[in-house]
């Protein structure tokens, strides 16, 4: 295995709709970083050798701007355009459906550039570097054809101050292989309890449940495979305007049909990040103490 090949691929094309601007090119580090830019550093650290942004072609020029003099020289960069009539296999996409089709969508469109083990992950969440240095150590030592893993969080560490959020709820069994990822679309904080709701059905989920933050680690016939599944979604979904293909709930279809592992690893890592534009003032006191500490430069490239 060319560990050199080892990417990095972040997903960069959602609308956040939820958060009202383009946060992923938003500055919110001392010196204008964006959250991602801590996770390239962070994967640089770790030995990561090339990092794949998935964007959308419209706002393309815009985040080359920001990204591109920064990581000149430092590690090798990809683009890959996320669209709705991506891999539709003909399907007619309805003229009102604006939201891109989700994260394993998103990682479908990356099929022909892909060409070793890699990483997925957020642009919009920070992570820590434990997580990343797990990431590397799996994809160069563990990862198979049909072993794949996904970084775990503690769901106490994940909540948000200022709304509901989604997590996939990780269930695993003795030798920590995931056993089911649920998709939980509306948790959110009370009294000091983690909640979640669906329809009028409202749940209790404890605070230390293991939870996925869409930090995945895969090889490229998981995206391979992962195609056919996305024609039985299109069929099953076509007209649902919000319906997404997300990869938690792909890595659940994978996991229950037999067909491969997917082995949970915890960290310790502190997550943070910014689904709503109030979390944006916590994020970048946050950043900035982790700078006052000296766990980050002040300037990620100075």
């Amino acid at each position: 295995m060319d560990i050199k090949k080892t990417s990095l691929v972040i997903l960069a094309a959602g609308m956040a709709s939820r958060y009202g601007g383009n946060k992923q090119t938003e500055s919110f580090g001392p010196s204008g970083e964006t959250i991602m830019e801590y996770s390239i550093y962070d994967a640089i650290k770790a030995g990561f050798g090339k990092v794949i942004f998935i964007i959308r072609e419209e706002f393309s020029a815009a985040f080359k701007e920001v990204i591109e003099p920064k990581l000149n020289g430092k590690i090798s960069t990809g683009y890959v355009y996320q669209s709705l009539e991506s891999f539709s296999g003909g399907r007619q996409i309805p003229a009102d459906r604006t939201k891109p089709f989700g994260t394993s969508h998103a990682l479908l469109c990356c099929k022909d550039i892909l060409d070793g083990p890699f990483a997925v992950i957020n642009a919009d969440d920070f992570y820590g570097f434990d997580a990343f240095k797990q990431a590397y150590n799996f994809l160069t030592t563990e990862i198979k054809e049909d072993k794949y893993a996904c970084i775990g969080y503690e769901l106490k560490n994940t909540l948000s101050d200022n709304g509901s959020v989604t997590r996939g709820e990780i269930n695993v069994n003795d030798q920590n292989e995931i056993t089911g990822i649920t998709e939980r679309r509306e948790i959110y904080k009370e009294a000091g309890k983690a909640y979640t709701k669906t329809g009028d059905t409202v749940t209790e989920l404890p605070l230390d449940t293991k939870v996925s933050m869409n930090f995945f680690c895969f090889t490229p016939d998981f995206v391979n495979w992962s195609e056919a599944e996305y024609y039985k979604f299109l069929d099953e979904n076509t007209n649902n305007l919000k319906a997404e293909f997300l990869i938690p709930e792909v890595a659940d279809i994978l996991i229950k049909s037999g067909q491969g592992v997917v082995k949970m690893i915890p960290t310790q890592a502190k997550w943070f990040g910014v689904t709503f534009k109030e979390d944006a003032p916590v994020v970048k006191v946050a950043l900035q103490k982790l700078a006052d500490e000296g766990v980050y430069p002040v300037n990620l490239w100075a």
